[in-house]
């Protein structure tokens, strides 16, 4: 059976996620020694502006380009902040864009640090995802990514997920897709206040409604810890498998250090990321 990891990256006017995702696959080659696929409505620009993809990304999948008409808040600390463009409506779909038979599908700001993920190619889960993580910022209590909603359903993360192709995985993604589709109407039943569409939410609902609308062991955790930063902190240095912040922990302003070394680790500063990644491909 084939292995391997599938990345999304659609760029928008100042957030390059084709970088991320060649970085990404950078360290997935590093650390999992996997073959990655990207899959992309920037194919042209991938190829064009680093021609040393090929080192990295070992499939191109070119998919339409979409305006999905949402505007996000994007951070670049406490004291930068910029609304932009965020497609994000491509992930529902990668049942059948995966050339796969067991895929990891992660954001291309979810950086390895360890082989911990391997593991799942052994499993015999259908699919495979996190609802628990570790926020560097270790004192915040505020983050508000425990719940679909105040008074909803937990919230499980579409940022690294694994599944095969079996049924069990066509009719999940045939159920986020229908979420999708219908986003209006799932927002208001769960409460969810804000209009944009969020890959998070569609997976939390249907497990929600897979489950039975009741709490269950479905489906079962990623192997190892899924930690993250928010964009309200900075990364200032990186270097192998150790990252060092600038970490906000009351989201003011007050700033104190923090390192994480061979863990995993989902970066939300995407420009803080974005500043290391030039550094370091400057020798590419």
């Amino acid at each position: 059976m084939t292995k391997g990891v599938l990345l999304f990256a659609s760029n928008n006017p100042q957030v390059d996620y084709i970088k991320q995702a060649i970085y990404c696959a950078k360290r997935i080659k590093q650390f999992l020694n996997l073959p990655v696929a990207i899959a992309t409505p920037n194919g042209d620009y991938l190829t064009n502006q680093f021609p040393f993809y090929k080192s990295y990304i070992d499939k191109i999948i070119n998919i339409e380009a979409t305006n999905s008409n949402q505007v996000r808040r994007f951070r670049d600390g406490v004291y930068s902040e910029k609304r932009l463009e965020w497609n994000n409506l491509s992930r529902a779909d990668c049942y059948e864009l995966t050339p796969f038979d067991q895929t990891i599908v992660m954001d291309t700001d979810y950086l390895i640090c360890n082989s911990h993920l391997k593991t799942v190619f052994n499993t015999k889960e259908h699919i495979m995802l996190y609802k628990d993580y570790i926020d560097v910022g270790y004192n915040r209590t505020n983050t508000g990514l425990d719940m679909v909603s105040d008074k909803s359903i937990p919230m499980y993360w579409a940022t690294v997920f694994y599944f095969d192709k079996s049924p069990m995985s066509q009719m999940f993604f045939n159920l986020v897709k229908h979420i999708k589709e219908n986003w209006n109407f799932y927002r208001l039943t769960y409460q969810i206040s804000q209009g944009n569409y969020r890959n998070d939410f569609a997976f939390s609902i249907a497990i929600h409604i897979i489950n039975g609308f009741e709490k269950r062991e479905w489906p079962k955790t990623l192997p190892g810890k899924m930690y993250l930063t928010v964009d309200y902190d900075v990364l200032y240095e990186a270097y192998d498998n150790t990252f060092k912040f600038l970490i906000d922990n009351t989201m003011s302003g007050n700033y104190s250090a923090a390192s994480i070394k061979d863990c995993n680790i989902h970066i939300m500063n995407k420009f803080s990321l974005g500043r290391h990644i030039d550094r370091e491909f400057e020798n590419e």
